[in-house]
């Protein structure tokens, strides 16, 4: 019998929101979630896989359902819960995404995830401002990519708007802008260097695609 609605849980009050292709996803992304989980205080973090990236080329890309399958294995026993939820909302681009989900879970207070890699390239992004106006954003640092995400106009912008991680535990804490660093021993591992070492993985995960992947019922009562 499938479970309760994505999303539904009347008890769930915070969520974080990692988006990326998870090409596949990997240790690196379950090891970031579940430091902002403990960092931030949060009830679940959301991977939203998505259909297709437009800063990201198309070759070498596996089929969503894949890439979901792939996600959904990584979770396991977490309380990170993947999502194609982008393909049912019919969003291409972050800002659209994000005031979508508002819309839609009106009692979720979220915080947008994502590593300094991101925050270097964030100005090329569609209404990156807006998308800082929207919810609060938690970057979590990744090798080799802070200087150029200090020295980007994403960060110079947000500067004047930093706060600590233990604001959000506040539900005033919650308003945007505002940047959250979060500082660990940083994971090196990345979907790129994955995908050379192991260029089968997709074929792997294909036959261990669940029942009508893409719908958003709970797959496996440990991501449930």
């Amino acid at each position: 019998m499938a479970g309760p609605r994505f999303g539904s849980d009347p008890a769930l009050k915070t969520v974080g929101l990692l988006g990326g292709s998870f090409n596949p996803a990997h240790g690196g992304h379950r090891r970031i979630s579940l430091f902002a989980l403990d960092a931030l205080g949060l009830d679940q973090v959301w991977w939203l896989v998505s259909p297709g990236n437009p800063l990201k080329p198309r070759a070498g890309m596996a089929p969503l359902s894949v890439r979901l399958a792939s996600a959904m294995d990584r979770a396991r026993g977490t309380r990170i819960v993947p999502t194609a939820i982008e393909r049912e909302l019919g969003t291409v681009y972050t800002v659209d995404t994000l005031r979508a989900l508002i819309r839609r879970y009106p009692k979720v207070r979220f915080v947008w995830l994502m590593g300094s890699d991101n925050l270097a390239q964030m100005h090329l992004w569609k209404d990156w401002r807006s998308i800082a106006r929207t919810m609060p954003i938690a970057v979590i640092a990744r090798p080799g990519y802070d200087g150029r995400a200090a020295a980007s106009p994403a960060a110079a912008w947000l500067g004047r708007y930093r706060r600590s991680a233990a604001s959000l535990k506040h539900r005033a804490g919650w308003s945007a802008p505002a940047l959250i660093q979060l500082r660990f021993d940083p994971d090196p591992r990345s979907a790129t260097a994955i995908r050379r070492a192991d260029p089968d993985w997709a074929s792997r995960f294909a036959g261990r695609v669940r029942r009508d992947p893409l719908t958003h019922h709970p797959v496996d009562p440990d991501i449930a």
